[in-house]
Formats: C-alpha cells, sequence, structure tokens
C-alpha cells in the first residue's frame, strides 16, 4: 500500500491527515511532498494533525471547525479526547442573500427509468402497501397484539425471519446427558429461505402494529406531538388504510389525529377505521369488530396494483448510525451523491437528526433557497440546542462511546461527515418534527440523533425509502418505510452482511468512487421501490418505532 493510500486529507483548509490503515509509531509517511513521523499508534479511522498545534488553537477537517486543542499537539500526533475539545463556528442567517450555483451531477443514464410504486389519488407514489393498525395510547397495546396474533398468519402475512435457533435439540441432549461442552458448540441455526407472501392479499406488502409507551401521562405536548407523526404515518404513500385503537380518556385523543389528518392531507381518501374502547360494549366486542373493518380495509387495499412511476415520486430520507472514522469519506459521500441525484431528477431527498448538524449550520443556511427557511432552520438549532443543554446533553456530548472508539472524536467531526448525506444541492425546505414533505428537493427536518427515533420520523413525514449508513452495525428498519444498510467499510460488511445491504468500503480500499457507488445504489433503490428486491430489515421483521418526546430524549 503506498502512502497516499495510508492516508486521506479530505480539504484543503484540514489540518489533520485520515489514517486508511493502522499506522505504527515511529512510521515516516510521505504525503503530497511532506513528512510526517507517527507519533504513537494510530488505529484506521483515527486522525493525526500535519503541523504542531498549540493550546487553544484550531483543528479543521472538512474543511470547518471540529475541535480547539486542549493541549499542545505535536506534529504526527494522534488527535483524541484527551488532547481536543468540540468547537465549532458561530452561524448567522444572511438575509441579503446571493443566488445559489449549483452543479448538477449527470443523470442521463437515469433520466428514463422508473420503478413500480402503488400510485395513490393525491398523486404520491409508495414503494409499498401497508395496512397499519395503530393505539392512540400505551393501554391499547395488548388489543393490538391480540390483532397482530389473530391476524397476521391466518391471511398470510406470516414472519419473513429467515433463522430458525433450534432450541428444542439443546433440551433434547440435556435430557440425554450431553456435556455443556458439547452443548456449546451444537450448531443450533437453521436457516431457511422461506418468505411469505399472503394468497389472499397478494398486492398488501404487509400489516404493520405501530405499539409504543405513549399518549397519556407524560406532557400533553407530547401526546399531540404523536398524534401528528401517526396521522404522517396514515398520511406516507407506503400505507394504504389504517385502523386505530382508542381508550377514550387519553391525552391523544381522536379529535386530535382527525384534525391533523385534515391539515396534513384535506382530500385523504384512504379508509380509517376508528374505534374507542370506553364506547363499546365489551373489549371483545372491540377486538371483533377492529378485525371485521381490518379485513374490509385489506379487501379495499388489495385492489391497487404497483405500476410504473417517475423516478420523481421518490422521497428519500438520509440517516446514519452506528458510525465510524470512515462514514463521512465513503457511506455518507455516496448517499450526498445518490440525493443530488434524486434531486436533479426532480424528487425528493431529507437530511435529518440536527443534533448532527452542529457545527455545518453557516453552510446549510448557505445553500437554503429562502431566507425564511434560513431563519426557521437557525431557530430550531438554536432553541433545541438550548433545551439540551439544560437538560445536561448538550450537542457536544453527541458522540457515543463507539463513535469516539472509532475515530469520530468530537461531535463536529461527528457532524461534519454526517452532513454529507446531504449532497450539494440547494436547501428547498425546512421541516419540523411531524411536518409533512411538500416541496421537492433537498428538506432538512428536524429530528433526534437518536437511531430509531429519527428514521421514525423521516416515515412520519413522508419518506418512501430511507437510506441509513453506519460503519459500526445497526440492527433496525421501520414499520412502513423499506430501510437500506449501507456500511462504510467492507469488514464491517462481510461481517454483519446479514443486516447491511450496501457496502461502499471499496471508495477506502480505492477500489471504487463516490459517483460509481451512487449509481449502483440508486439502482438498487429501485430495485427495493418496486419489490423486487427485499431489505435486510425487512427480511428480519425489524420494525422499529420510537415516537420522540421532546422535553426528554436527545
Amino acid at each position: 500500500m503506498s502512502n497516499h493510500q495510508k492516508v486521506l486529507k479530505i480539504h484543503d483548509k484540514d489540518n489533520v491527515l485520515v489514517a486508511l490503515t493502522d499506522l505504527e509509531k515511529g512510521s515516516e509517511i510521505i504525503f503530497e511532498n511532506h513528512n510526517y513521523i507517527i507519533q504513537n499508534h494510530i488505529a484506521a479511522k483515527h486522525k493525526f494533525v500535519t503541523n504542531t498545534i498549540e493550546k487553544g488553537g484550531n483543528v479543521y477537517m472538512y474543511g470547518v471547525l471540529v475541535g480547539k486543542a486542549k493541549k499542545k499537539i505535536v506534529k504526527g500526533d494522534l488527535i483524541s479526547t484527551s488532547n481536543l475539545a468540540h468547537a465549532t463556528e458561530e452561524y448567522q442567517v444572511n438575509n441579503n442573500k446571493t443566488p445559489i450555483k449549483w452543479q448538477a451531477p449527470d443523470i442521463s443514464k437515469f433520466v428514463n427509468k422508473t420503478f413500480n410504486g402503488y400510485h395513490r389519488i393525491d398523486g404520491k407514489v409508495g414503494t409499498e402497501n401497508n395496512w397499519l393498525i395503530i393505539p392512540l395510547v400505551f393501554c391499547q397495546n395488548r388489543n393490538v397484539n391480540v390483532l397482530k396474533d389473530a391476524l397476521v398468519e391466518k391471511l398470510g402475512f406470516g414472519k419473513k425471519q429467515h433463522l430458525r435457533l433450534d432450541v428444542d435439540s439443546l433440551i433434547a441432549d440435556y435430557k440425554s446427558g450431553a456435556s455443556n461442552e458439547v452443548l456449546l458448540n451444537k450448531d443450533i441455526l437453521k436457516e431457511s429461505e422461506e418468505s411469505y407472501k399472503s394468497d389472499l392479499f397478494p398486492n398488501v406488502d404487509g400489516i404493520k402494529f405501530l405499539t409504543h409507551d405513549g399518549g397519556c401521562g407524560g406532557s400533553t405536548s407530547d401526546a399531540v406531538a404523536l398524534c401528528h407523526l401517526l396521522a404522517g404515518y396514515i398520511n406516507n404513500p407506503n400505507v394504504a388504510g389504517a385502523t386505530i385503537l382508542s381508550l377514550g380518556c387519553q391525552h391523544a385523543q381522536v379529535n386530535i389525529i382527525q384534525q391533523a389528518l385534515q391539515k396534513m392531507a384535506p382530500n385523504l381518501q384512504k379508509p380509517i377505521y376508528i374505534l374507542e374502547q370506553q364506547n363499546s360494549r365489551s373489549e371483545k366486542d372491540l377486538l371483533a369488530e377492529a378485525i371485521k373493518k381490518t379485513f374490509v380495509g385489506l379487501i379495499d387495499a388489495n385492489k391497487i396494483e404497483r405500476k410504473p412511476a417517475n423516478l420523481s415520486k421518490l422521497a428519500i430520507g438520509l440517516e446514519c448510525g452506528g458510525s465510524d472514522g470512515f462514514s463521512g469519506i465513503s457511506a455518507n459521500p455516496t448517499l450526498g451523491y445518490v440525493s443530488d441525484l434524486i434531486v436533479a431528477l426532480g424528487g425528493t431527498s431529507v437530511l435529518s437528526e440536527f443534533p448532527e448538524l452542529n457545527g455545518v449550520e453557516q453552510e446549510l443556511i448557505n445553500r437554503c433557497t429562502n431566507p425564511d427557511k434560513a431563519e426557521k432552520f437557525s431557530q430550531i438549532m438554536s432553541v433545541y440546542n438550548e433545551k439540551a443543554t439544560a437538560l445536561g446533553a448538550p450537542f457536544s456530548m453527541n458522540p457515543s462511546p463507539g463513535n469516539i472508539k472509532d475515530g469520530l472524536i468530537t461531535d463536529a467531526i461527528k457532524s461534519a461527515g454526517a452532513a454529507k448525506k446531504g449532497g450539494s444541492s440547494p436547501v428547498e425546505d425546512v421541516l419540523d418534527y411531524t411536518e409533512q414533505i411538500v416541496k421537492p428537493g433537498l428538506n432538512l427536518l428536524c429530528t433526534p440523533g437518536n437511531d430509531v427515533e429519527s428514521t421514525t420520523g423521516l416515515a412520519g413525514s413522508g419518506c418512501n425509502i430511507i437510506l441509513f449508513t453506519t460503519g459500526l452495525g445497526t440492527p433496525t428498519g421501520n414499520p412502513i418505510t423499506p430501510v437500506i444498510k449501507v456500511s462504510s467499510n467492507t469488514t464491517l460488511f462481510n461481517k454483519m452482511n446479514d443486516i447491511i445491504d450496501f457496502n461502499t468500503g471499496e471508495i477506502i480500499e480505492g477500489n471504487s468512487s463516490i459517483k460509481e457507488k451512487g449509481e449502483a445504489l440508486l439502482d438498487f433503490i429501485i430495485e427495493v421501490a418496486s419489490g423486487k428486491q427485499q431489505t435486510k430489515a425487512r427480511k428480519l421483521n425489524q420494525d422499529d418505532f420510537i415516537p420522540w418526546k421532546r422535553g426528554m430524549s436527545l
């Protein structure tokens, strides 16, 4: 491996180099006609400084300020939590905006391509056709689970899990006197390639059950936000209709979700059945009525068939989780290229996780096409950080132990890499949590940095596909929107291939480019959106749904 393959400089302004492979203490690196003596062992994904930085000096990566030296850092030394503190530039909204110049990518390979989706009356197109069963309050979760037990297998929506753990053989061997060593070495993995599709309702991809712990007992504002989130799920183009269970006395009242739906989609014509237990003769009657209405709803949903749709009908959510030091170099820029392709094709991409945009606010503000949108983004970021700080969890504390271990030392480093998912296109709209996508182009959506809460929010605002990058491996998915997992490195892809769909590690290895990977990923998206390819999260039934409690979660 040459020196140029061992290290990488991301931006001309940077005063750090990224190690692409392990660098031993005392080794010499020659890069762009400069010599560097490595001061200590530097693991792949970590960084070392290109010049001596005095205490209080600035460290730049991705061309932005990402930290200040806690003490003197000598040339060739590793940056770590012991010598670098989080720091970002101040930002402000400039109302005297100059026109935004953007060089769109070449879309000639995709202009005539389509995907086969479910066309809705409002003009949106779903990549799936799901029925929802929703509790407005946590005390309806049991009833939802009873419906799940009654409906799923009977209607042919059996588990798509391909893995069976043979516990019966362990029990049999134990009873026959097998030793602990024999039991520990026994192969109990029994994989099956069966995948169930309903013969009764072949045009329905699934019945999804959104249990949660909200709706009452917490703040009223969180109950209202929950209603708006659930309304957003019903409004999502991947949903055909819904059965809603209510107790009756909870904070999350039926009229709140009805008003939210009326505001989001005044002409919504999806079948929605609402049942309130305190108005029912008995729990048994409630459940019987819910099953009958759901069955009739599924009959209507099954009448919709996949038909060709323009790629402009794609609304792509951009997410990352379990990030590593390569995420901002391979996987995230690949998503950024896909985002730019989608925008150039007239579609929509949505960049979420506002805590992970800390430090790149000015760049995003400068890319806003409307000063009011720039002001909205600035205001949301400021209020969010103030509230998070008051709760003892400021943005600067965002990196997880796993992030830090794999080279994301400060939130600013993590954020600068995370923002690469948004590509380079202009920002057309800024959405607060649960607000709906109404404009094509790049949107910014306020969600927390928590992976599942953020993907939950992306689907709730209308995304019909979600791209999820990871450098460490994150097993998660979404009930209504396919989640495509993208690894930042080949080692992870090979190790956790059962949960990851797409690998960008070849970029780090020098065997592929961001453009090549971006185009290949968009081809894969088209396959998933057409129902021809199933994501690993779908195969594993990873239907994670966690509403954001804004006063309690970062």
